[in-house]
């Protein structure tokens, strides 16, 4: 994650402001919280606690103390899929929601504020894909909380039609750099906030899933993937593709209960 440090806290803590495009909070809205909060519990070992009324009924997902996602409850009469959320950080959330209009993106709800944390917006690209956008409140410091340690997002990869046409709408929302992968024939780009990658966008065309389409997954670290993945199944989640070594390590795509996809990544020690 790209952080910007500022000056210290009132107990002297240090504290970071997270550049304009840079991931920096995830949330999951699902139709059962309860029995979500159990699945993650078990499998990240999270605990939970209270989030801002203003978004309904919603709990932080907190890892040692510090809070590494959110759950949220769908309307009971929205029969939505349930999906993990990567939201983007802006210094301007207003700003940030209207230009994403002018490029062709879909503003779904806010921007609102939530309590006195921050800013909020939740948005969907011209291909479909839902992001947030998350505006942190000047008194405080914003996203995630010990990142590379197991259990916390590690990284977030948008899949969709094709990488380079989706590619332009966040670069022109977020000023992203975007990198294509070599070889070419690889549809894939990487984007880049102040010479970091961030994200990812990859391209599989027709090989999207019918039910889902384009979507954002979010990976969260784990010690030992194939631990991991023998966890999930015994704590009622699907591997939806076994895990495989890569140029960033063990990676396995699975779904939890509900079916909200997400990735396992053991990064190379």
């Amino acid at each position: 994650m790209t952080e910007t440090r500022e000056s210290a806290g009132p107990n002297g803590e240090a504290r970071a402001r997270y550049a304009p495009g840079t991931p920096c909070w995830v949330s999951l809205m699902v139709h059962e919280p309860a029995a979500t909060q159990d699945f993650y519990g078990e499998l990240f070992g999270w605990e939970f606690q209270p989030g801002p009324r203003q978004l309904g009924p919603y709990v932080r997902a907190l890892l040692n103390g510090h809070e590494v996602a959110g759950i949220g409850q769908l309307p009971p009469d929205l029969h939505l899929p349930t999906a993990w959320t990567p939201y983007l950080a802006s210094d301007d959330v207003d700003q940030t929601a209207e230009t994403v209009r002018l490029c062709g993106g879909t503003l779904g709800v806010g921007p609102l504020d939530a309590a006195e944390t921050g800013r909020l917006a939740i948005c969907s690209d011209p291909s479909g894909a839902v992001f947030g956008v998350w505006q942190t409140a000047k008194h405080r410091t914003g996203g995630l909380g010990t990142p590379g340690v197991p259990g916390t997002p590690a990284w977030n990869e948008l899949l969709t039609f094709d990488s380079v046409t989706v590619a332009k709408f966040y670069e022109s929302v977020f000023g992203y750099e975007g990198q294509p992968m070599v070889p070419a024939d690889l549809d894939h780009v990487t984007l880049y906030v102040e010479g970091r990658p961030v994200a990812g966008i990859q391209g599989v065309g027709n090989a999207l899933p019918r039910e889902r389409g384009p979507h954002w997954m979010t990976y969260f670290e784990v010690a030992d993937t194939d631990e991991a993945l023998v966890r999930l199944v015994a704590l009622g989640g699907r591997i939806l593709q076994p895990a495989r070594d890569g140029a960033h390590g063990r990676v396995a795509s699975v779904a939890d209960p509900e079916g909200a996809r997400f990735a396992l990544v053991q990064s190379p020690r």
